[in-house]
């Protein structure tokens, strides 16, 4: 039964981000959405646009790699397989969404906006970075016994990277919010049915509350 509520949970957060697909990718609230990424894009000056040019690249599958080989180097392997194990598997599960919704990029529109990065692969829902990291600071922060101040502050550090990419012209905001969903869902889906088997855990001791 607790196994089922758990599941239930993560589902749900995943459900939520298709509903955010549903309503504004060619739902009612699409032009919503696309004032919200001119309102975002606009540009606040070389300092602000120099770092989020540095903030986005956090998210990036490579920065997990990254990251992963220096918890290995400190001695926590099986952690950092486990992290990046959920990160990969995110983005895995975003590709996918991608190609099944094909939501073009905001500079692939009538009104592009400002682009100040290279042009990403793929298209634009969901945004992948936030979702990547996200996936990779929940699942690595149970997995070393972060405190709960600890592990909000890497939550809002993907939702900071999840901002640069509409800052920077390559999302929209409902992408990064269909993101950071589905990557708390897929972090928590793991955490349940993975984390044990790599870690060897005892998969009871992960409770996620949602409220």
């Amino acid at each position: 039964m607790e196994g089922s509520s758990r599941a239930g949970g993560a589902l749900a957060l995943i459900g939520a981000a298709v509903a955010v697909a549903a309503l504004t990718v060619r739902g009612p609230g699409r032009e919503l959405d696309r004032r919200l990424y001119r309102t975002l894009n606009r540009g606040r000056g070389g300092a602000a646009d120099a770092s989020m040019k540095t903030v986005t690249e956090l998210g990036s599958i490579w920065a997990a790699s990254a990251a992963a080989l220096v918890l290995a180097g400190r001695g926590r392997r099986r952690e950092a397989a486990d992290a990046f194990g959920a990160a990969l598997t995110m983005w895995g599960v975003g590709q996918a969404f991608k190609r099944m919704l094909m939501r073009p990029r905001p500079y692939r529109t009538p009104r592009p906006g400002r682009r100040l990065i290279g042009e990403p692969r793929g298209t634009s829902w969901p945004s992948s970075h936030p979702a990547v990291l996200l996936a990779f600071v929940t699942v690595g922060a149970r997995d070393l016994g972060v405190d709960p101040g600890g592990r909000a502050a890497l939550s809002g550090l993907a939702g900071l990277v999840g901002l640069s990419r509409v800052y920077l012209g390559v999302h929209y905001p409902a992408d990064v919010v269909g993101g950071l969903l589905v990557g708390r869902g897929v972090a928590d889906l793991w955490s349940w049915l993975i984390s044990p088997r790599v870690t060897g855990g005892d998969s009871h001791a992960f409770r996620p509350r949602y409220s």
